[in-house]
């Protein structure tokens, strides 16, 4: 289940860029959280199950990650005479970065924000890097992780995790002057599809669009920058990076992403989800409630829509 709803401006940035880059999108990314205000699962997809999507749609669509038939018992969350201590990371746009005063802010930071409100918590924000988060949540040294932390079994053997609030879809995108169809096995034969070399998605590609003509690539970047120029006909790569890409200057508007997500665990991971230690149930409970409680009431659409203007989904 997903919301489509018209899109606005465009932010772009790709994780593995350059840090001048990287700094240029979180601060328009910025501009729009504090000037924009836009109202408001993915599918848990086999191999070839994917959400639908128009081939070059003009709109935003809100991945739904809980059961519109599930609703969690009220669970309060614990007290405590402390502060519940967010740890995260201020150097993922457009999930955490550091706003032009230096604090936190992102979709995660901002969905944090809107948890602890709605728990009624006491809560404080510390961003440290990215490598000692989980030590530091072992340590003590904070209550929870809110950062891009894949749920893995490992970290499933040492913390708890609440369900995913986000995940990582692979996407197919092409130029929008090409006419091009939505990605199927058939419709990829003998299409030139630029990859990572060594990937998960060159995998999944190989694994299922056979007759596709694979082409490698060291880096993502390089991978865009041949699907601008019409060197290849698609790059199948992270939703995310690509939908950021799209948005931002570096594509020249050229592309657009098409067909829909792929989502397979097995290729893809599990997302992400907010992270505490294994003996503090009660608190992994009243956030996994408090996550549910924000989708439904539709906080969690409008914040998606500050930093998604381009979806990945």
């Amino acid at each position: 289940m997903s919301q489509t709803i018209p899109a606005h401006n465009q932010c772009a940035t790709d994780t593995t860029t350059p840090s001048s880059r990287l700094a240029w999108c979180a601060a328009a990314l910025l501009v729009m959280a504090l000037f924009s205000a836009w109202p408001a699962a993915a599918q848990d997809s086999a191999a070839h199950d994917t959400a639908s999507r128009d081939t070059a749609s003009p709109s935003v669509t809100i991945p739904n990650f809980w059961n519109p038939r599930s609703r969690l018992e009220r669970i309060e969350a614990p007290q405590t005479a402390r502060a519940v201590r967010f740890l995260t990371d201020d150097e993922f746009p457009p999930l955490h970065f550091a706003g032009p005063d230096g604090a936190p802010t992102g979709f995660v930071v901002e969905l944090v924000r809107a948890v602890c409100e709605r728990l009624s918590l006491n809560c404080t924000i510390q961003a440290r890097r990215f490598d000692t988060l989980l030590d530091a949540l072992a340590d003590r040294q904070g209550d929870v992780v809110a950062a891009a932390i894949p749920l893995t079994p490992t970290l499933r053997s040492r913390f708890l995790a609440t369900r995913p609030y986000f995940r990582w879809p692979a996407r197919f995108a092409a130029r929008t002057d090409k006419g091009l169809p939505a990605p199927s096995a058939k419709a990829l034969a003998g299409k030139s599809v630029g990859i990572v070399g060594a990937s998960a998605h060159a995998a999944y590609l190989k694994a299922f669009f056979p007759q596709a003509e694979a082409r490698e690539f060291t880096d993502l970047a390089t991978a865009e920058g041949a699907l601008r120029r019409g060197d290849v006909d698609y790059v199948f790569a992270d939703g995310l990076n690509l939908a950021l890409w799209i948005g931002g200057i570096d594509s020249s508007n050229c592309c657009a992403l098409v067909g829909g997500d792929y989502l397979e665990n097995r290729y893809f991971g599990e997302g992400i989800g907010l992270v505490t230690r294994r003996e503090d149930t009660a608190l992994s409970r009243a956030l996994d409630e408090a996550l549910q409680r924000l989708w439904d009431e539709g906080k969690y659409a409008e914040l998606y829509l500050r930093f998604f203007p381009v979806s990945p989904f």
